[in-house]
């Protein structure tokens, strides 16, 4: 517990009480319910617990809302605690994390059966009454959900106050509250349908051995899911290398690659893009400078202004970056916006002097983005300039450079949602002396010498 900073032990603390307040009454709910029946979830919970773990596929809550269903609150607010407590947490401090996994399972399965109960949910169960019976399991599906969102939020809040975490980058409590529970809970609703039929059958002629019949399907499906996501994890490592490899080359605009890849997320979801063009220009953003592995180094770092045979070379990264990942076939769309996110809408950019709608959507996004990130970003040799100011510049060159519909779609979403970079550009002065002049690359009025070479 010793690295646990003081404001999270004493939340975590408050969390532990919490839950053994839920756990009082135990004694006597004991008394009136089957042992076994706590025992029997209890260690079903708990086996499923350890292959989440291993997989990464995400918690698994069936078990937990059926006993929500089946038991009375302090008797299911007992079910989670096996598992969460001997179940590894993979990382430091494994304490602490265990202790938390349990005490927010503890307090979200007793919400749930509190709330189950008080709306007669038992008997709805017991007597199988449908569709009466899904209006209670409906409504103690969203009161674990709310618990487990609230819970959380207050978790991200306390974290975020930490001394390490830049301001930029601190989310209030409410709006996080309202992600993680938007997220979560259509999730949650599919576990809470599985759960109900374990409830169901559990008290049906069949018995418990028919009620966990109900898990297999759910956890075949779950690890299909499981497979699907470390697929995604390793296409985001690969991903992640290549960046990487990027900044480490040219570390003047290291970490730009990531905000751009989050600037083109804001405008694509400004422009009405659905979630899986959405993970395409994010990944666009991403890797748009990933052919300046191709250039050699002194062009990247030179100080001086380019001659016109350097600026030629740097101009032939676009199609570098769409050789080397024209094999990677999950990227989609990104690579035609890795080759073309240098085009001008009036064709006077490279590599190919596109015009107009001859340009691809998600290139005109990722050049709009790219143009953003480099006047907001300090660097070692310049400071950055306002959001403001780069918004009014983009402006001026939309419909020559850039494409005004996603010129607009930045600022509104930038209205809407603020800019906080996930990865922060390095603090810096700028340098002393004349900047040279802009390159084909950078909008008309450039923020520093080397937006020529972004």
């Amino acid at each position: 517990m010793e690295a646990v900073p003081p404001r999270i032990r004493a939340y975590l603390a408050c969390a532990v009480l919490g839950a053994l307040l839920c756990l009082l009454p135990l004694p006597l709910t004991l008394a009136r319910t089957p042992w076994w029946a706590v025992v029997l979830l209890a260690a079903v919970y708990a086996c499923c617990e350890q292959p989440a773990r291993r997989w990464s596929a995400g918690p698994f809550y069936p078990v937990l809302l059926a006993a929500a269903f089946l038991l009375p609150a302090p008797a299911a607010a007992l079910v989670p605690l096996p598992g969460a407590l001997l179940t590894r947490a993979g990382q430091p401090p494994e304490a602490a994390r265990r202790t938390w996994r349990a005490a927010r399972l503890a307090l979200a399965v007793w919400a749930a059966a509190r709330t189950h109960w008080a709306l007669g949910g038992r008997d709805a169960v017991v007597g199988s009454d449908f569709p009466y019976a899904l209006v209670p399991a409906g409504a103690a599906v969203a009161a674990f959900c709310l618990v487990l969102a609230a819970l959380d939020a207050g978790f991200r809040a306390l974290a975020a106050e930490a001394p390490r975490v830049p301001r930029s980058r601190r989310a209030p409590a409410r709006r996080a509250r309202r992600e993680r529970c938007t997220r979560s809970l259509a999730p949650i609703a599919v576990h809470g349908l599985a759960g109900l039929m374990m409830a169901v059958l559990w008290r049906s002629p069949y018995g418990p051995v028919a009620a966990l019949l109900v898990l297999l399907p759910m956890c075949v499906s779950w690890w299909a899911y499981a497979q699907y996501h470390r697929e995604r994890a390793a296409h985001r490592a690969t991903i992640r290398a290549l960046v990487q490899a990027v900044d480490i080359k040219d570390g003047y605009t290291r970490g730009h690659s990531e905000r751009v890849g989050q600037a083109s997320v804001l405008i694509a979801r400004e422009l009405g893009m659905d979630e899986e063009r959405v993970e395409v220009l994010r990944f666009a953003g991403i890797l748009h400078d990933v052919g300046k592995l191709g250039v050699p180094t002194r062009l990247l770092r030179k100080d001086g202004p380019l001659t016109p045979e350097e600026r030629a070379v740097i101009e032939l990264h676009p199609e570098y970056g769409h050789e080397m990942v024209r094999g990677i076939s999950f990227l989609g769309e990104a690579r035609s916006a890795i080759l073309h996110h240098h085009e001008r809408l009036d064709g006077s950019g490279y590599p190919y002097g596109l015009a107009g709608g001859q340009i691809p959507e998600c290139a005109r996004v990722v050049a709009v983005a790219d143009a953003f990130d480099a006047m907001t970003s300090t660097r070692s040799y310049r400071r950055s300039r306002p959001v403001g100011a780069a918004l009014a510049e983009l402006e001026r060159c939309a419909g020559t450079q850039f494409d005004p519909r996603v010129v607009t779609a930045l600022a509104l979403a930038l209205d809407r949602h603020g800019w906080h970079p996930a990865v922060t550009a390095d603090d810096g002065t700028p340098p002393p002396g004349p900047r040279p002049a802009p390159g084909p690359g950078a909008p008309a009025s450039p923020p520093g010498r080397r937006e020529a070479r972004r």
